[in-house]
């Protein structure tokens, strides 16, 4: 089904953006369903940031167009900051001043009255769990807590679309796996999330599309099951404990890549639920039997070295994966 503008949260075409002699981004597309989270990957240098600054109205493309929130970049660009919210690598958070004193504070730039931002203030500080901080300086809260408080000043104005660039950066794992819950509660509440990230796990835990960004193109985009199904190196492992029946396994399995020191057969396989019902069928046909069977299919860390890589080929289909 093809996606309309009115149903995209951000549609880019052909952004462009250079430095001297250095181009960041060349030429690259993106588009976000409304609703959604969308990650974009690529190497420290790839232009992630560059990108995110360009969408969010702080910097301006030498080339392209974009419409964010059904706004033109360029000629509504007031209209588009109205409607999204900011989340840099970097805390903006002043940790000179108190957790409520920086909610009042982002209430007061955008222009709530007293009332109204003491209220969004309140519910904010209690939705994101810190109640007991809020009348403690923002220099004393961990790294955590100091960034669920920077997303919590993000959210005061309501936007309909989040950038988060590289949100947890530097957390420990429990505060990053509190963060994912974050966004996962903001997405279920319908607002659509830009994020980039260092991190492949959290990709492949939050986001609906991924695209991969290198030497500033976008070199495949998709479903993380789908830029997994690009990259060779699925298999099944079949490792045995008898010589004998290992040597029975491997002479009437050709194709299967043998480690005699393992007593273990590789056959390249998509991880799909027919083609290892087919192992098991020959398996059972043959008279064989392993004493342990295990699946691998490649993960976005082989999808990202793939294509990050002095060798990528972008958009170039693989079989054998999944």
């Amino acid at each position: 089904m093809t996606t309309t503008h009115q149903e995209l949260a951000i549609a880019a075409t052909g952004l462009r953006k250079s430095y001297g002699d250095k181009t960041v981004l060349d030429g690259i597309d993106i588009q976000v369903p409304a609703g959604t989270v969308f990650s974009l990957l690529g190497p420290n240098g790839a232009g992630k940031t560059t990108a995110v600054k360009i969408l969010s109205t702080l910097i301006s493309a030498d080339g392209g167009q974009a419409r964010i929130a059904g706004h033109d970049l360029t000629a509504e660009a007031q209209a588009v900051r109205a409607a999204i919210g900011v989340t840099g690598q970097f805390s903006a958070v002043d940790g000179l001043i108190t957790g409520e004193e920086n909610m009042l504070l982002m209430a007061d730039l955008h222009h709530l009255s007293k009332r109204e931002g003491r209220q969004v203030a309140a519910d904010l500080l209690e939705r994101f769990d810190l109640v007991d901080a809020a009348k403690k300086p923002a220099s004393t809260y961990s790294g955590g807590m100091k960034r669920r408080l920077d997303i919590a000043m993000t959210l005061v104005g309501n936007p309909r679309i989040i950038f988060l660039d590289e949100p947890t950066t530097g957390l420990d794992p429990r505060s990053r796996h509190n963060m994912w819950q974050i966004i996962r509660e903001l997405v279920s509440g319908g607002v659509t999330v830009f994020l980039t990230t260092q991190y492949l796990e959290e990709a492949d835990e939050l986001a609906d599309r991924i695209a991969v960004l290198s030497d500033g193109k976008i070199a495949a985009q998709g479903t993380a099951d789908e830029l997994k199904r690009l990259i060779p190196g699925g298999h099944v492992r079949l490792r045995f404990t008898d010589p004998a029946t290992y040597q029975s396994a491997a002479v009437a399995l050709r194709e299967a890549t043998r480690d005699d020191d393992a007593l273990a057969l590789q056959i390249p396989s998509d991880g799909t639920q027919r083609e290892l019902r087919a192992v098991l069928d020959w398996l059972d046909s043959a008279g064989i039997e392993a004493d342990e069977l295990t699946v691998h299919t490649p993960d976005l860390d082989d999808v990202f070295f793939a294509l990050t890589g002095p060798a990528n080929v972008p958009n170039q289909p693989k079989e054998n994966v999944r």
